[in-house]
């Protein structure tokens, strides 16, 4: 088992930025590659971004691309994801998620969630 806490969302302006972090108990935190993921109102939960154990391999969305970085470090068993340039369409509920199946871009591949972290992004 692993239990995934995420922090850091909030209300910010269009332009802004944010970090969100998400902390990991349980199993050994650098045997999962993990991701983040993101639902809006009345939308699927979306993949963002993920990242290797080892911190080395990172992938993003299309529309997250040049604006988000997620980076882990193994020693705090946290995962961050940095959000720049803020757009009123990043706003949804912000999940973490850690690895456990065969394609980054699918839910079902994740085993283990977060609660989730509301972000609003206001123009």
């Amino acid at each position: 088992q692993v239990q995934l806490v995420e922090s850091g969302g909030g209300l910010v302006q269009a332009g802004g930025s944010l970090r969100l972090s998400c902390a990991a108990s349980g199993r050994t935190f650098s045997n999962y590659a993990m991701g983040w993921f993101r639902q809006a109102p009345e939308k699927e939960r979306a993949f963002v971004a993920r990242i290797n154990w080892s911190g080395a391999i990172t992938d993003y969305a299309d529309s997250v691309k040049g604006r988000f970085t997620i980076s882990r470090d193994n020693a705090k068993n946290t995962v961050y994801l940095q959000m720049n340039s803020l757009k009123p369409e990043d706003t949804a509920v912000y999940y973490c998620a850690a690895f456990t199946g065969s394609n980054y871009y699918s839910t079902k591949s994740y085993n283990y969630w977060g609660q989730g972290t509301q972000v609003t992004v206001s123009s």
